[in-house]
């Protein structure tokens, strides 16, 4: 159900905003470039709003959206209930899950810290 739910949400914002995209471009444009100051997408001037600008809204952006949307539905960790086995990023760039690392019965812990 929540799937459903996600999929009607972002295939509707998709056609908003690619009705919106070809009636008012360049208003779409100032407002997509304001959205890449946010995320600092515009810092790099090697990657321009004719890069990925027109990317938005299209169908490959809703298949990526519904990825990760979906993709999120699975990492919700609930009390009393096992952990999520989300995956996970060794420093040598090797893809596994954090339940990898459990050895017999012992706890698994998690240390989240920063070095900024």
């Amino acid at each position: 159900l929540q799937k459903i739910l996600i999929l009607l949400q972002v295939t509707l914002s998709v056609i908003v905003g690619k009705t919106l995209m070809v009636l008012f471009p360049n208003a779409m444009k100032k407002y997509i470039l304001k959205m890449g100051e946010k995320s600092r997408m515009n810092r790099n001037p090697k990657f321009s709003y004719e890069n990925w600008g027109p990317t938005f809204f299209s169908f490959r952006y809703l298949q990526f959206v519904l990825k990760v949307k979906w993709k999120r539905l699975e990492d919700e960790a609930f009390e009393g209930h096992p952990a999520p086995n989300t995956p996970v990023v060794t420093l040598g760039g090797e893809v596994c899950h954090v339940l990898d690392f459990m050895k017999d019965n012992r706890p698994l812990i998690l240390n989240f810290g920063s070095c900024t």
